[in-house]
């Protein structure tokens, strides 16, 4: 087994996690906060805005199972690269794309990645990648929100498109 670790956000992070915990080769998806400068950040104080973190998810993953660049093709597919701060009915910079790396393998891996498929979007691709720095956990409620309310109104209109999405274009990579 080789561990590696990616960082996410893709708006909110109940719908990334919700897809990548569904990943074959992902041993462990969790929402969490990243890219503020405030430590130890809550729910509360990043959906003002005031505190410079993103919603995340925190992939570690097998490479001998799945590539960072399959990664990184599901991530591209189930979210817009293409709008600054916001998905869907989500907006304000915790809902921002990025891309949080480890090293400088994984970044240029990544930059060769989003200059090969900018040419599929009709928008400039606007995902922020940036080295990783501190990621704090989100609360236990944030945990697994898909997987334990399916029936929720959002999880219905927002996370199970994305999932089914993920399903039909990537079985190959279904966990």
């Amino acid at each position: 087994m080789k561990k590696e670790r990616l960082v996410l956000g893709g708006g909110c992070f109940w719908c990334v996690e919700g897809v990548f915990s569904n990943v074959k080769g992902v041993e462990s998806a969790t929402s969490a906060y990243s890219g503020g400068a405030r430590p130890n950040p809550s729910y509360e104080s990043i959906c003002t805005g005031a505190t410079g973190h993103a919603e995340v998810v925190d992939i570690v993953y097998d490479a001998e199972v799945i590539s960072l660049k399959e990664l990184l093709n599901i991530f591209f597919a189930i979210h817009d690269p293409t709008t600054l701060n916001s998905q869907g009915a989500d907006r304000g910079t915790q809902y921002r794309s990025v891309i949080y790396y480890e090293n400088d393998v994984m970044h240029q891996e990544i930059m060769n990645y989003i200059k090969q498929i900018q040419g599929d979007f009709g928008d400039a691709i606007v995902t922020e990648v940036s080295e990783l720095g501190n990621v704090y956990e989100a609360e236990s409620y944030h945990q697994n929100y898909y997987k334990l309310n399916p029936n929720q109104g959002y999880c219905q209109a927002v996370i199970a498109p994305k999932l089914q999405k993920f399903m039909m274009q990537f079985p190959q990579n279904l966990g």
